[in-house]
């Protein structure tokens, strides 16, 4: 299905959605989220600079309620969306959900992965042109609410990865879907190492769409302002005039895609590593015992978790990857089989000793069973990822 055809069936289940979770606290939300009117356009500037704009509830409530109201508005031609500060955005804000886990209230943690995902997917089938600015860090959520749009300026200053197996989950919010679709198996070597690219290279490998010079993006910004348009082919001619070329080092993981590909392309996290080791002893290469340590300090289970889910993810619509990625995180929230996520936050977020005890402690450890059962279809008490497009189905 077209991805503008959801357009009837998104707005009421969406608008439904979220005024559930209407704050009182009117000011305080709306301070997450700033709006900039300009011509034909809206501009939302995500406003939590001193947690490099990380989502949490009030600010994804009102995002999703101002892009909402902003698709019904015959007088908004297109939206543009950038971040406050040095950061774009570094994803959900990890310490505060696991700070919930700790008090005893899983299901809230889980509705701040819910409404992520749900906003990934609602700018996935949105109806007008969207631009974000991704000028600084790029992580996890962040990539979620940017990635599916039409437009992504990278910039000399972005910092793209999914850093998710090194604290205990998987990369998620849609990422199975993106990653899986870059060359070769770059994907699966990002989403298990949580390597980081920078701009020229998420240019280079598809993520971002245009490239500039940091230097560059408040001309592009009042560029943006005075357009008058709702035609994308309006705003690619415009972007244009403002994009800069460069190339990826030498050091760049682009430049290594053979040795990617041959080590990634294993059917097994254990393979990949056997694959990495065999190379680096023949070639002593500095990249390849990079990897290695990369993996071996990341989660086991969030590995294989990982591994499978970027496999699914190539034969599956952006709504299959979300409803799948959705059982995980549920099942990573709960804690009942694996507390790697509080761990891993733990490790590297609050006490930041980068020691984290992981459970099971190795790959051998972790079963097949263990890894069925984080993919299997949630119970009637833990509701699943309910999207606009499952209710299609049936109009």
């Amino acid at each position: 299905m077209h991805r503008f055809s959801r357009r009837r069936h998104c707005h009421l289940y969406f608008l439904n959605q979220f005024q559930r979770s209407f704050s009182s606290d009117q000011l305080l939300t709306d301070s997450f989220v700033l709006v900039e009117g300009n011509a034909s356009s809206r501009t939302a500037i995500l406003n939590r600079p001193s947690v490099l704009n990380a989502l949490n509830m009030p600010l994804m409530s009102r995002l999703h309620r101002l892009y909402e109201s902003w698709e019904d508005n015959p007088d908004v031609g297109f939206v543009v969306m950038k971040g406050s500060g040095n950061a774009f955005c570094a994803g959900a804000d990890i310490v505060s959900v696991r700070d919930m886990i700790k008090k005893g209230n899983i299901e809230g943690s889980k509705e701040v992965f819910r409404k992520v995902y749900s906003f990934a997917y609602l700018l996935h089938t949105y109806l007008k042109p969207h631009v974000a600015i991704l000028d600084g860090v790029t992580m996890g959520g962040g990539a979620a609410i940017s990635i599916p749009g039409t437009f992504r300026i990278a910039t000399n200053k972005t910092v793209y990865a999914t850093p998710e197996t090194l604290i205990g989950l998987h990369p998620d919010a849609g990422a199975s879907f993106h990653l899986s679709r870059l060359p070769g198996y770059l994907g699966e070597y990002l989403g298990l190492t949580g390597d980081r690219l920078n701009g020229v290279e998420t240019l280079a490998c598809g993520l971002a769409t245009h490239y500039s010079h940091s230097t560059r993006v408040k001309e592009i910004e009042e560029c943006l302002k005075n357009l008058v348009t709702d035609d994308p082919s309006v705003i690619e001619t415009s972007l244009e005039k403002y994009t800069d070329f460069d190339f990826p080092d030498n050091n760049s993981v682009l430049k290594r895609m053979d040795m990617v590909d041959k080590c990634f392309s294993q059917e097994s996290v254990e393979e990949i590593i056997e694959a990495l080791e065999s190379e680096a002893a023949k070639t002593h290469d500095g990249w390849c015992e990079s990897a290695l340590k990369k993996l071996k300090y990341a989660s086991p289970l969030s590995l294989k978790i990982s591994l499978r889910s970027i496999r699914e993810g190539r034969f599956q619509t952006l709504d299959q990857c979300l409803i799948r990625e959705f059982r995980l995180t549920s099942r990573s929230m709960s804690c009942k089989m694996s507390s790697d996520f509080c761990e891993g936050v733990r490790a590297r977020m609050v006490d930041k000793d980068f020691t984290p005890k992981w459970d099971p402690p190795s790959l051998a450890h972790v079963t097949q069973d263990m890894v069925d059962h984080y993919f299997s279809p949630l119970n009637p008490l833990e509701p699943e990822l309910d999207l606009p497009t499952k209710r299609e189905a049936f109009t």
